[in-house]
Formats: C-alpha cells, structure tokens, sequence
C-alpha cells in the first residue's frame, strides 16, 4: 500500500512538473515575438507546348534541379521544319523578284530619261525648223516685191526652199508629238515600274515575317526551362500527343521561396509588409533563414485546421505572407517551418497582460 501511494505521489509531481514546465513554455511565447507556423511554397511555373506535336525525349527527370535555359523535353519537329523550308524558299523567291523588279524599275527610269531627251532634241529641232522656214518665207516674199530685179530662177528657188522648210517643219511637229506621248507613256512606265519595285520590297518583309514565324514555331520544339529550380513533375511521357496550351512539366523555383502563416487579431498590430522575419526548419536545426513580410491580408479568417497558431483566444487570425531567402534551394516545398517576426519597439509590451 506504501508504495503505491509513494507512486502516486511521484506521479502527481512528475504530471505537476510537466505542467508547470508546459505553462512556463506557453508564456514565454505569449510574451516573445509573433509568429507562427507554415509551410514552405515555391514558385510554380508550367512549362506549356505551342505546338501539337509528339514528345520525342524527355532530357531531365521528376526531382532534378535545372538551371536557366536547360532542356526539358524535345518534341517532334517535322512539320515545324518543313513549314520552316518553304517559307524560306518563298522568301529567295521573292527576293529573286524584287531583284528583277529593281532592275524593270531601273530599265523604266533609263528609257523614260531617254525619251524625254528625244522629246527635248526634237522639240528644239522643230523650233529651229520654224525659225529656218520663218526666215525663208520672208526672204521669198521680199524677192518678189523686188519684181523684175531679181530673177525669176532665184525667186522660185527662194519660194521652193521656203516650202521643203515648211513640209520639214509639219513632219517635225509630228515626230515632236509623238516623242512627247513616247516620253509621257515611259514616264508611266517608269512610275509602274517603281510601284513594282515598292511592291516587291514589302513582300520581302512579309516573306522574313513568314520566316519568323516559322523558326519561332521550330525553336517551340525544345522546351527549355525559363528559371532555375527542380522539375516537381513531368506531366507527359515520350510518345504521348502535346496539344498547345498542355503542361508537359512544372518547375518549382526554391529560391523565390514563401511561407504564410496566420496571426490572431491581438497580434496584428506588431506586423506590417517588409518588416523583418526569420525562419526555421527542423531539417536543418541551429539555422535560420532570413525572410520578409510581403503581404498582410486585409480581411480575416477562421483558424486553419492544419495551422497552429502561439494564442487561441482569438478564433480569427489574419494570414500573413512572408518571402524567403533560399539561395541554396534548402528549403523545399512543402518543408514546415517556423516564423518570427521582429516586432517593433512597444509591440511586446502592449501584448504582455
């Protein structure tokens, strides 16, 4: 009988002393910064296809870590290639024919500078016909006014030179006409010829767009990682169809680390976005990592289930997110951890009882 009251004794001391131990421990973190417990997220980026094609090869594996750039998955790239080919082979053609255009252009401008030179030299020719055949006539008509002193043979001579100056100047008023309709009609050629010449230039730069577009679509068939961080899953296997917009693999960047924890109402005064916090994991005891306050939420919540919380007084908290600095990537996602907060100076003693 002695010795099981002497348990029993020993019992209730040893229960009073874990007990005691517990409330000290309790209040401690009541009165020690705020904070609370959360788990650890990573950036999340789905690697999707623009393409419907086959995956080919798959370079990496679920887990592994990559670096910026890295290749991912290989899809197939038939189609790409060939649409790649003949928008290539348009483009030499087109340039071929704007090449020619320049020259028709080129041809236009020659032959039109010609035949206003002709225009121009027959033009000056009629002129000087005209001043030739004026000249003549008056020298005519003075012979015969002169009558009888001048021979009968000279005048009629006089007379016939000045009508073959006048049959020379009406067939060169008619070559003047129709070199000014040649040099008109060139000019429009030419005009034509440069609208050509334009035209096939902006083809070019449509045939180089189809170019693009095409080596854009062929340089869609790798896919490569746009971050570092560590292939979380590959959604598709090799053979299987990539539509556009499907997630071939997600990648986790666990150097842009965060965590969210939840506050009690009492607490929230003593937090406020870039306010200074500092992680711990039980994966790596004796370390933190230092973090940062990046949003408060305006509204608050019930307490989660799956999220402890140093007060329970308060059955509303306000949920709080915190940036990690992770450089190493130690910190995995979905890795618990513990926050504190740096309060301000007064934050402590105004939630002290």
């Amino acid at each position: 009988m002695r010795r099981v009251v002497v348990l029993f004794i020993v019992l209730v001391v040893v229960l009073g002393t874990l007990l005691g131990l517990r409330l000290v421990r309790d209040r401690r973190a009541a009165e020690g910064p705020p904070g609370g417990s959360g788990v650890v997220e990573g950036t999340t980026v789905d690697i999707r296809s623009r393409l419907n094609a086959r995956v080919t090869v798959l370079h990496v594996e679920e887990g592994a870590r990559v670096e910026k750039g890295a290749l991912l998955a290989t899809l197939d790239c038939t189609e790409p290639e060939a649409s790649l080919a003949e928008a290539e082979a348009r483009l030499a053609m087109t340039r071929a024919q704007a090449h020619a255009a320049e020259a028709a252009a080129l041809a236009s401008l020659r032959a039109s500078e010609a035949a206003l030179a002709q225009a121009d030299g027959t033009q000056a020719q009629l002129e000087s016909l005209a001043a030739q055949q004026g000249l003549a006539a008056r020298q005519a008509e003075r012979m015969d006014q002169m009558g009888d002193a001048v021979a009968v043979a000279t005048k009629d001579q006089a007379r016939a030179q000045a009508d073959a100056l006048s049959q020379q100047l009406a067939a060169s008023k008619h070559s003047s006409t129709a070199a000014g309709r040649q040099a008109r009609a060139a000019a429009e050629q030419e005009r034509a010829s440069r609208e050509q010449a334009t035209a096939a230039v902006q083809a070019i730069q449509a045939a180089e767009a189809t170019v693009r577009r095409a080596r854009l679509s062929v340089g869609e068939c790798e896919l490569r990682a746009p971050l570092p961080g560590t292939v979380e899953t590959l959604v598709l296997d090799e053979g299987e169809l990539a539509m556009p917009g499907t997630v071939v693999a997600r990648l986790v960047d666990t150097r842009n680390s965060r965590a969210t924890f939840y506050l009690p109402n009492a607490e929230l005064a003593a937090v406020h976005p870039g306010e200074p916090a500092t992680v711990r994991a039980d994966a790596y005891p004796g370390r933190s990592f230092p973090a940062r306050v990046v949003t408060v939420a305006p509204e608050a919540e019930f307490t989660p289930r799956n999220v402890q919380t140093r007060s329970d007084r308060d059955r509303l908290v306000y949920p709080v997110e915190v940036r990690i600095e992770n450089p190493e990537g130690l910190l995995l996602p979905g890795m618990p951890v513990e926050i504190t907060l740096t309060p301000r100076s007064g934050a402590v003693a105004e939630r002290r009882p």
